[in-house]
């Protein structure tokens, strides 16, 4: 699975032609979540308190360029590296 994205200590990665709704893996040390592209909520698994709220952020914030890397995904194509919170 591709990462897309490392912030704070948050990796995020996308599958290639992944399952719908559209979404994301966020981990945080032995956490891992599924966060949908949409709203930034996580719909599967879990993360602490403070990095889900990052992990939120930084989702709304790059929604577009996360729906692209999904499209490309569906379309067999390796996701593009994403600039994390920390980068900007």
């Amino acid at each position: 699975m591709p990462t897309v994205a490392q912030f704070y200590g948050i990796t995020i990665r996308m599958y290639v032609n992944d399952h719908n709704p559209p979404h994301f893996h966020a981990a945080y040390g032995d956490d891992e979540a599924y966060v949908a592209i949409a709203t930034g909520e996580i719909f599967r698994g879990n993360l602490p308190r403070n990095a889900a709220r990052l992990v939120r952020e930084w989702a709304l914030v790059r929604k577009d360029e996360l729906m692209d890397n999904w499209r490309c995904g569906r379309d067999g194509q390796l996701p593009q590296r994403i600039l994390g919170l920390d980068a900007d």
